[in-house]
């Protein structure tokens, strides 16, 4: 098969490249990444017909990588910013609340900031961060982003010292860390793999970290906020973080040479009016579930959020010469498509906090033994990574999205039903076991979509869409959720009854995914 750049125009397969792409960065409208649900391209018949016959662990090494050795440890350096993430947002549930206590606060909204403080932030400058890396090096951009986690993560350890206020900050702070890591990391494989199966897997391995890295942080975690002091659990990340940053220094190949970059190109304003937008509008819900609604600046600053997001799209469509995101040339299908990542995501987040709160304040349970109750995440997840590269080389995308909206939504029923002195066996178990499935599936297949259809040198954007969408969508979803909780316990409804109330709002999220799957599904048959 010839390669993409040399396709003609009627070929049904079409992948977005340099040419496909006007001057300031939009993707041509002929070239919608929503069609790459069509017909596979992200990984379905495109990598399977370029490969037909090999086998995804025979194919060759890429020439930037030295050996099959070098190429093994630049997969797993890589893996260590999707699997480092996922381990600091545990670090924040699964001890929960012994980090409260040691705060003097039960709260279940103030408690609930431990995490989304670092979804928020993780989300929402990834959109920089992307951008960034595209200029200076996706490199430099992800091993700074190991260092400046590392910084944060002694900070939360300190803020013992202090209060949840600094903890919170730090969170947001050690979120920013992440937010330069991820999407330089999807990057990173975006230029040295081209589409193929063996890109398909590793994204799927990095998927994969997703639960791994989860199960990690909260075992080690629980482990030192039970025996030692919570704050050794940040400071060992913070270690962790250096050596990674060590390793990755030695082994990513060196940034390729581009043009020099201008900080004049960088879109200063879409960046202000983007980010500042975002975070105003998280705040805000997140906020509100702890003083209320009637409280005056939430709802302030969710009008102002509101008016700086308009006041972004305006920005990357007429104003901006080099855009964050090219929205230009988005049709509304590939809005669709991340958005049925944003229901997923943002309904796994309730119903992951919401589960250790379960576990450990009606069901008694230490931090530990929750652990060891999420524990069969891990496996689930690795399984879900190996099945996951075999559909994405097999089946088309659209199909794989649906499969990962019906897991997540399987999995939030049973939760949501589930009577608070039932085994662990029964429903609890099923849930844990089914919604790795969602994230896997979900996540590599929209990162697939984007990466194929972006040329190299805009790797940082594709990757950025679908990582700004999963963790802001955790964060929102927990903001939203917490005032639900707030205001069934202000009507006096008992702590299962809010409980509840949040998993119900998951389950309408994943519904809304399933039904924008169908739609693909439907029109792509």
């Amino acid at each position: 098969m010839a390669p993409a750049s040399e396709r003609s125009s009627s070929d049904p397969e079409k992948t977005i490249t340099n040419e496909n792409r006007s001057p300031n960065g939009s993707i041509d409208n002929n070239n919608d990444p929503a069609k790459s649900l069509e017909n596979g391209v992200a990984g379905g018949e495109e990598g399977g017909q370029e490969e037909k016959g090999k086998d995804t662990l025979e194919e060759d090494t890429p020439d930037v990588l030295l050996s099959p050795i070098h190429e093994i440890a630049f997969i797993a350096i890589i893996c260590m910013a999707q699997f480092l993430s996922l381990a600091g947002l545990a670090q924040s549930i699964a001890p929960m609340n012994i980090i409260g206590a040691s705060f003097n606060t039960t709260s279940e909204a103030l408690i609930s900031w431990y995490p989304a403080a670092f979804s928020l932030t993780l989300g929402t400058f990834i959109l920089p961060a992307g951008r960034l890396g595209d200029m200076y090096g996706h490199k430099t951009l992800y091993i700074f982003g190991f260092g400046w986690y590392a910084v944060w993560s002694v900070v939360a350890g300190v803020a013992v010292y202090s209060g949840d206020i600094l903890f919170s900050i730090a969170r947001g702070f050690q979120g920013i860390g992440c937010a330069l890591l991820v999407p330089n990391a999807l990057a990173l494989v975006g230029r040295t793999y081209g589409a193929s199966p063996k890109k398909n897997m590793v994204f799927a391995l990095f998927g994969a970290a997703a639960p791994t890295g989860w199960v990690v942080g909260a075992v080690f975690s629980s482990i030192l906020a039970q025996l030692t002091w919570w704050p050794w659990a940040f400071w060992a990340l913070a270690i962790t973080c250096v050596v990674v940053m060590g390793a990755a220094y030695g082994i990513i190949p060196r940034d390729e040479k581009t043009q020099a970059a201008r900080l004049m190109d960088f879109d200063f304003l879409g960046c202000a009016t983007g980010v500042g937008g975002l975070i105003l509008f998280n705040f805000a819900w997140n906020q509100a579930a702890v003083v209320g609604w009637q409280t005056v600046y939430t709802y302030v600053l969710l009008i102002v959020g509101i008016l700086l997001l308009i006041a972004f799209a305006v920005v990357e469509i007429k104003v901006a010469k080099f855009p964050l995101i090219p929205l230009k040339g988005f049709k509304g299908e590939a809005a669709l498509a991340l958005g049925v990542i944003a229901a997923g995501w943002g309904s796994f987040g309730i119903w992951v906090f919401y589960l250790w709160r379960l576990i450990e304040n009606l069901r008694g349970y230490s931090p530990l033994a929750a652990c060891a109750q999420n524990a069969p995440v891990a496996i689930s997840g690795l399984t879900a990574a190996v099945a996951t590269g075999f559909l994405l080389s097999h089946i088309k995308v659209s199909y794989v999205l649906l499969m990962a909206t019906l897991f997540f939504l399987t999995g939030q029923i049973l939760i949501a039903t589930v009577p608070v002195d039932q085994t662990y066996w029964a429903q609890t178990f099923v849930s844990i076991i089914i919604m790795p499935w969602g994230m896997d599936l979900s996540f590599p297949s929209g990162t697939i979509i984007l990466s194929n259809s972006t040329p190299k040198h805009d790797q940082g954007i594709a990757s950025s869409l679908v990582n700004t969408v999963v963790n802001y969508s955790i964060s929102l979803g927990l903001g939203v959720a917490g005032t639900i909780v707030s205001n069934i316990d202000k009507k006096g409804g008992s702590v299962i009854d809010g409980y509840r109330g949040a998993w119900y709002l998951g389950i309408g999220l994943d519904g809304i995914a399933v039904a924008i799957a169908l739609y693909f599904v439907f029109k792509y048959r």
